[in-house]
């Protein structure tokens, strides 16, 4: 669970003052329905033909390295697009309860413009800085973990101090409720751990967090400065969240 520490966060939590957030989790959810990924739209086929459909959706609008930096100029949105394309319901699903917990958040600090213009060019960036270490990798990337993970960064330094409720599996799943600058700092190490590793064929992109969760703090940082963070209340509300 995360303790707001302000009547306009708690406003965020509960749906008033956070559109841009709650957008991009319909926008996510309308398109992800709408494609072949959910297995609900009849116009991409079933059996065989299926995963071939997917197949050929996701490298249309998803981040192909190899061809991104192969000097087409319709691959340079690819990593803007790619945003908001998901590959299973557990992939959408995930990103989507983040960017519900945090983003409200993060977005009633900013305000709307900002948060989204944030939201995007951080995004960018990320699923941009992976493909540039992965330049010859022809495996597609999707996916709004990029920018969702410089939202998790830029809620680090502003909410250091929020109240976290994390179900740990080495601690068999207890819930237990950690300040956000101990929780946060700990998925990333955990994602930097993951980047280290060598894997072959689909995977997940933790370079991408790592490089949005880095963007997203140091904007944070440059943006706020040190006096921005918010102090809390002696009693706050609170939302819920399983990192």
């Amino acid at each position: 669970m995360i303790s707001t520490w302000s009547r306009a966060a708690a406003r965020a939590l509960r749906g008033q003052s956070a559109p841009v957030t709650y957008g991009l989790i319909a926008l996510c959810c309308l398109i992800f329905l709408l494609g072949p990924a959910s297995g609900l739209n009849p116009a991409y086929g079933s059996g065989d033909a299926l995963p071939a459909a997917q197949r050929a959706y996701f490298a249309r609008w998803g981040v192909v390295p190899v061809e991104l930096f192969g000097g087409a100029p319709r691959t340079a949105l690819t990593p803007a697009t790619a945003l908001f394309v998901h590959g299973s319901w557990v992939h959408l699903l995930g990103n989507m309860l983040f960017l519900y917990v945090f983003g409200a958040m993060a977005e009633e600090r900013m305000g709307h413009v900002e948060f989204a213009l944030f939201y995007a060019g951080c995004g960018y960036l990320a699923l941009l800085g992976y493909a540039a270490a992965n330049a010859g990798s022809a495996q597609t990337l999707v996916g709004a973990s990029g920018a969702i993970s410089a939202v998790l960064g830029a809620f680090l330094f502003l909410f250091p101090k929020a109240r976290v409720t994390s179900l740990f599996p080495f601690l068999l799943f207890l819930p237990l409720r950690f300040p956000a600058w101990v929780v946060l700092p700990f998925w990333a190490t955990l994602q930097w751990m993951a980047a280290g590793r060598t894997t072959q064929g689909p995977g997940v992109a933790y370079l991408a967090h790592l490089v949005g969760f880095s963007l997203g703090f140091v904007y944070a940082w440059v943006r706020y400065g040190r006096t921005s963070r918010v102090k809390p209340p002696a009693q706050a509300p609170e939302g819920e969240h399983q990192p």
